[in-house]
């Protein structure tokens, strides 16, 4: 005899209560483990950000501290010129080049202006000390030796700080330029900052004067 009797309503409510239980175990372990992705990335997202951001800041700063070295330079050179000026009144237009390579320095807009006006400057004192050698009085002067020395100081403090700039440059730059960080510096605005690239040899070397 076969056995006839009905599938029960409980059996079959049983089967779909299993059956929706089990879709929602899925549906909660496929969420955890989108929710724990999103999290994973957003952490690494957010790590990578600060690290973009510190590393921007630190090249501010190495900037900042250029940047205090150069305007030590632009108040010695007038004192400078000046005290020149009265011994060697034939090298005015020596004088006027270093003049106008300051004030072009002075009032460069961008980073990379200031660098090129910056190397201009740098040559034009280069060319003026030496001129000075010309001019033994001058050299004998004591004004002069004092400006001359805290010059030459300035200019050793700004090759340090412009080493300084360039290594916090490349740290930073390497950051923009590497996966993962670059996706976050595309979306965030963070653009590669320029190296201090000197122009000329002779700037390389603090302006001296020679006895």
């Amino acid at each position: 005899m076969h056995d006839e009797r009905p599938i029960s309503v409980p059996d079959l409510g049983s089967r779909r209560a299993g059956a929706v239980s089990r879709g929602c175990v899925i549906g909660l372990v496929l969420g955890g483990i989108g929710l724990l992705f999103l999290l994973i990335v957003g952490g690494t997202a957010l790590g990578k950000y600060n690290q973009l951001k510190a590393g921007h800041v630190k090249v501010e700063k190495a900037w900042a501290e250029i940047d205090n070295q150069y305007k030590r330079r632009y108040d010695l050179i007038p004192n400078l010129v000046e005290t020149v000026k009265g011994y060697a009144k034939h090298e005015e237009g020596t004088l006027q080049k270093v003049i106008a390579a300051r004030a072009a320095a002075v009032g460069a807009g961008t980073v990379d202006a200031r660098i090129a006006a910056e190397g201009q400057l740098s040559q034009a004192l280069g060319r003026l000390m030496v001129v000075t050698e010309q001019y033994p009085d001058l050299k004998a002067n004591a004004n002069f030796l004092g400006l001359q020395e805290e010059l030459t100081s300035t200019e050793n403090k700004i090759g340090f700080a412009r080493q300084a700039y360039n290594d916090a440059v490349m740290v930073y730059n390497t950051k923009i330029e590497t996966f993962p960080s670059n996706l976050v510096a595309g979306n965030f605005g963070f653009k590669p900052e320029p190296f201090f690239q000197v122009q000329d040899e002779k700037e390389r070397q603090a302006p001296q004067v020679k006895f």
